[in-house]
């Protein structure tokens, strides 16, 4: 395969998996995370000379910040033509206490994240024709959250509906937008966020019995973002274990 693929969250976790399935696709790879150096050290190990991917610093609640990455990619590669919306903020919060700063800290981050994406991007995508959007949600904006907080929870809720709204606008110009919802999955942020106890908990209330895989989920990106993919947009495809069957 060829094509230009931008990753954001991509220092780690699940937008490394992305990432990296990406590249082995034969994709060239923009990895973009506000931590440029960790996303510059996982480009340099895919390449190392910088031919075939690249790190980049970008702040996902900063539209200008979209703006810069679409500049540098097409200045050294031309227009992309995969975006993972990836990069979030996740955190755990009592519901009854969530102080107003925290909720609007991760409500307009997570939500602006996608939005810039998909309309910065967007429009460069369907200037030229072709795109393949792909947002990460969560199966809390779905069910209302089993371990995360009510503002993280509303944030992938919102990102299930820009999804749909984007991929309106864009499907007659080639672009298609659609939206990942995982579940738990075995990832760093999830042990970080979850005491062990009640990750314990949530892990037996999963039908399947055990957290998800993060290659799995890259498998979903990369297929999603292929050629042949163009017949399906505005859709949301759940990974949660049988935990929201619909």
């Amino acid at each position: 395969m060829s094509g230009v693929a931008v990753v954001t969250g991509a220092a780690g976790g699940m937008g490394e998996a992305i990432a990296r399935r990406l590249h082995a696709d034969g994709r060239r790879v923009l990895l973009t995370d506000i931590d440029a150096h960790a996303a510059g050290a996982i480009a340099s190990d895919l390449s190392r000379d910088g031919a075939s991917a690249r790190g980049l610093r970008l702040d996902v609640g900063s539209r200008s910040d979209f703006e810069a990455a679409l500049d540098a990619c097409e200045n050294d590669w031309g227009t992309p033509t995969i975006l993972v919306n990836n990069a979030a903020v996740t955190q755990a919060a009592d519901l009854m206490t969530l102080a107003a700063d925290d909720f609007n800290r991760v409500l307009t981050t997570n939500v602006d994240s996608i939005f810039f994406g998909c309309q910065v991007f967007g429009a460069a995508m369907a200037a030229a024709g072709f795109g393949r959007i792909v947002n990460m949600a969560s199966l809390a904006g779905q069910n209302g959250g089993t371990a995360t907080g009510g503002h993280y929870a509303a944030s992938k809720g919102a990102i299930l509906t820009t999804t749909k709204v984007f991929a309106r606008e864009l499907a007659g110009r080639g672009v298609t937008v659609n939206a990942i919802s995982p579940g738990p999955h075995d990832l760093p942020i999830v042990h970080r966020t979850v005491p062990a106890d009640k990750l314990a908990a949530v892990t037996a209330s999963i039908p399947v019995g055990r957290l998800g895989s993060a290659s799995f989920v890259a498998d979903m990106v990369g297929l999603l973002a292929s050629d042949d993919a163009f017949f399906v947009t505005g859709a949301c495809w759940d990974v949660n274990g049988g935990l929201y069957v619909r």
